[in-house]
C-alpha cells in the first residue's frame, strides 16, 4: 500500500485542522482494533457491521461520524502511552516518559524512548502515532524514523524534521498516522545531526486496548 511521510507544521494548521486530524486518527485506530480482535468495533457502532471490511474509508467516516457526537465504543479503552508498564512483561522502558539517550554522534540513531531500542504491544494493545514535539531550543536531530521487526528492521514511515529547526518549530503533525500492531516488535528513532544530551522528543499518539484492562 502506497504511503505519503511528512511532516505539517503545526503553526501551519487551525484549531479545527488539528480536531479533524486527531478525530481521524482515533477512527482509524478503532478500525484497526476491529481488525485486530481488539473490542467489538462492529457491535459497538450502530450500522458499522453492514459495511464491508474492504470499504475502509467508508468504515473510518463512520467511526468518526459516531465518535464526534461524544459517544465511545463501550469495548474499547483509550488513552496514552505509559512506556513503563504498557509494553510485553519483561521490557519496559528505563523511565516513564519520551526522552532519548545522549546525542553523542552525528549520522547516528537513537531511540526515542530511553535506552529501549525496540519494544512490543502484548495482544489486546495497539498505538496510533499521529505527531511529534521537540522540547529544546536548538533541534539536535533531522530526522524521525519507524522501523517494524526490530531496531534495524524495515522502514514503516520517515520524516524529515529539519524545517522544523528552520522554522523553530516544536510541534508538527504526520501527514498519515503511524499504526503499529499488538505483537509486533517497532522501533522509533531519531537521527542526530548535533551532539547533545539527552532530548525530549515525544511522539503524540493514542493507545488502545481492551476496556478495562488498565482501568477498571
Amino acid at each position: 500500500m502506497a504511503s505519503r511521510s511528512y511532516l505539517i507544521n503545526s503553526n501551519d494548521m487551525s484549531l479545527m485542522d488539528k480536531r479533524n486530524y486527531r478525530m481521524t486518527a482515533l477512527a482509524a485506530g478503532l478500525q484497526r482494533c476491529g481488525e485486530k480482535g481488539i473490542g467489538n468495533i462492529n457491535a459497538d457502532i450502530p450500522g458499522l457491521a453492514g459495511i464491508p471490511p474492504a470499504e475502509m474509508d467508508r468504515r473510518v467516516a463512520t467511526i468518526k461520524a459516531y465518535i464526534e457526537t461524544g459517544k465511545w465504543p463501550t469495548t474499547i479503552d483509550q488513552r496514552e502511552l505509559a512506556p513503563l508498564t504498557d509494553f510485553v512483561a519483561g521490557a519496559p522502558a528505563a523511565q516513564d516518559f519520551w526522552v532519548t539517550p545522549a546525542l553523542a554522534v552525528v549520522g547516528t540513531v537513537y531511540t526515542c524512548l530511553n535506552a529501549l531500542l525496540a519494544y512490543t504491544f502484548p495482544a489486546g494493545r495497539l498505538m496510533v502515532c499521529y505527531g511529534v514535539s521537540v522540547d529544546v531550543a536548538v533541534l539536535p536531530i533531522s530526522r524521525l524514523i519507524f522501523r517494524r521487526g526490530s531496531a534495524v528492521g524495515n522502514i514503516q514511515a520517515q520524516f524529515d524534521m529539519q524545517p522544523m529547526g528552520t522554522r523553530l518549530e516544536t510541534a508538527a503533525f504526520f501527514s498519515e498516522p503511524v499504526v503499529i500492531d499488538p505483537q509486533d516488535p517497532f522501533a522509533i528513532q531519531v537521527l542526530c545531526n548535533i551532539i547533545a544530551g539527552a532530548t525530549p522528543v515525544h511522539i503524540d499518539n493514542f493507545l488502545f486496548e481492551i476496556a478495562g484492562t488498565t482501568t477498571a
